[in-house]
């Protein structure tokens, strides 16, 4: 069965219901944080398999980046990967007063624990508001340090679409970047349409 990506329509509820959910997302990572932080409206767009290596490196920059992989379950269900910049780790380490760049194992857990808190407040609030539940797995790390085009294989992957959540936060004086991206398969993609159509017309 082929599945058209996502209408205009249906584009403009997704990003209004990401808006909420990023909120929700800025509002958890400012408690871990301490920090107030601003946030972006959400840009979203999508693309086939084929070109998800190259939206991914296109999201990340030039240069060297880090991402993590998270799984969501339920009607809605694929993997999330959250894009970092080049030296994301230790930005946030200075945000949170760690004095020198973290180590190697630190700075991956740091990581983790963000993508996390982003990934499960951000979707989580998207499923709330669509009426449908989510689960999650345990985070973990695709890519740590690599060149940005090396971020994510052809090969490795299993979805026919990706939706891109660019967000762009900041934290007082300092400006720190990630991307969400959802991989999602056929199915979840038709059941992301339905629940969205349902929104609407709810609205």
């Amino acid at each position: 069965m082929t599945i058209e990506f996502i209408s205009e329509e249906q584009r403009e509820a997704l990003q209004e219901v990401a808006n909420i959910g990023m909120g929700q997302a800025g509002a958890s990572i400012a408690k871990v944080l301490g920090e107030f932080v601003e946030l972006s409206v959400p840009q979203i767009s999508a693309v086939g398999a084929a070109g998800i290596p190259a939206a991914l490196a296109a999201l990340a920059g030039d240069g060297i980046a880090s991402a993590v992989r998270q799984a969501f379950i339920g009607e809605l269900r694929g993997e999330a990967i959250v894009i970092f910049a080049e030296h994301s780790a230790d930005d946030l380490a200075a945000l949170l007063a760690y004095g020198d760049a973290l180590d190697g194992p630190a700075s991956r857990e740091l990581l983790l624990d963000i993508s996390n808190v982003l990934v499960g407040a951000c979707l989580g609030g998207i499923a709330e508001l669509l009426r449908t539940t989510i689960g999650f797995s345990a985070p973990s790390l695709l890519a740590d340090q690599v060149a940005s085009s090396q971020l994510l294989r052809a090969d490795g992957i299993s979805a026919r679409c990706a939706l891109l959540v660019e967000v762009r936060f900041g934290i007082e004086k300092r400006v720190f970047r990630c991307h969400l991206v959802m991989l999602m398969p056929d199915d979840a993609v038709a059941a992301l349409r339905r629940a969205l159509d349902r929104f609407v017309e709810e609205l």
